[in-house]
């Protein structure tokens, strides 16, 4: 293996990595030898995505935590630590939505999408921020939208967060270069996941569109995001920090 992407002596958190993107992205990094903590809510299909991260030769670690919490996110990164001996790597993906005109959310879906997509990538990143800082190092990607760059008629308070996520991302990158930490941010296109089914019933036309507008002329799949993460993730991106990079299929490329 190229040394450049060779992570056999990385570990990393993937948030929200018992399916999906953040299954996706964590086979990358199994796949260029990384260990992993998978972390999420559900604890059963935590354990699903370790055992199918396993089989392909890394060790696994399933983590029931919920990232919205603080106390959570500490909890996640020493257990991570304690078991691994170290945390180089921090993927935030852990991320919902509800799909429906402004004028319908409630106060309480606002604050709850903002909560999940946006805020638990900045309490996440504080608790690994000090492991990282005492190793000399470490990769943050946080994983932004589309509608990181576009608006959306149906998911206003997911591309408020979603943008945040990139700003939230430069912010970072600035303050925490001194301390060799890289934090960039993945902005997935139209990816085929459970999300994204719902999406499909619940937004009359997407399907359509998605594929009109995407020169690839498919939706992408979760194993789209492999090699984005490993680059992210690798001492290949050592000199990339604060960037928001597309994995769309070239959908931001069309006007």
């Amino acid at each position: 293996m190229n040394p450049l992407f060779d992570l056999s002596d990385r570990v990393a958190i993937v948030t929200g990595g018992n399916g999906g993107i953040g299954l996706g992205m964590a086979e990358g990094l199994a796949a260029a030898g990384a260990r992993i903590a998978v972390v999420g809510r559900n604890a059963g299909k935590n354990q699903a995505a370790a055992e199918r991260l396993g089989a392909m030769g890394t060790e696994v670690a399933a983590i029931e935590a919920d990232v919205t919490q603080e106390a959570d996110c500490r909890r996640m990164v020493e257990e991570t630590a304690d078991r691994f001996g170290r945390l180089d790597i921090l993927i935030n993906n852990a991320g919902t939505n509800e799909r429906k005109a402004p004028e319908l959310y409630t106060l309480a879906e606002w604050n709850g999408l903002i909560t999940v997509n946006l805020t638990s990538a900045f309490l996440c990143s504080l608790a690994a921020y000090p492991r990282m800082q005492a190793s000399g190092g470490g990769k943050i990607i946080n994983i932004g939208s589309m509608m990181s760059l576009f608006g959306a008629s149906f998911a206003a308070p997911y591309a408020a967060a979603k943008g945040g996520v990139v700003q939230m991302s430069k912010s970072l990158a600035g303050s925490w270069a001194k301390d060799n930490i890289q934090v960039n941010a993945v902005l997935p296109g139209w990816i085929d996941t459970d999300l994204t089914v719902e999406a499909k019933r619940q937004v009359t036309g997407l399907h359509e569109r998605v594929l009109a507008r995407t020169p690839a002329g498919r939706w992408g799949l979760p194993s789209d995001m492999a090699g984005i993460a490993v680059f992210l993730a690798s001492r290949a991106s050592d000199f990339v920090t604060g960037t928001a990079i597309p994995v769309d299929g070239g959908y931001a490329s069309q006007a």
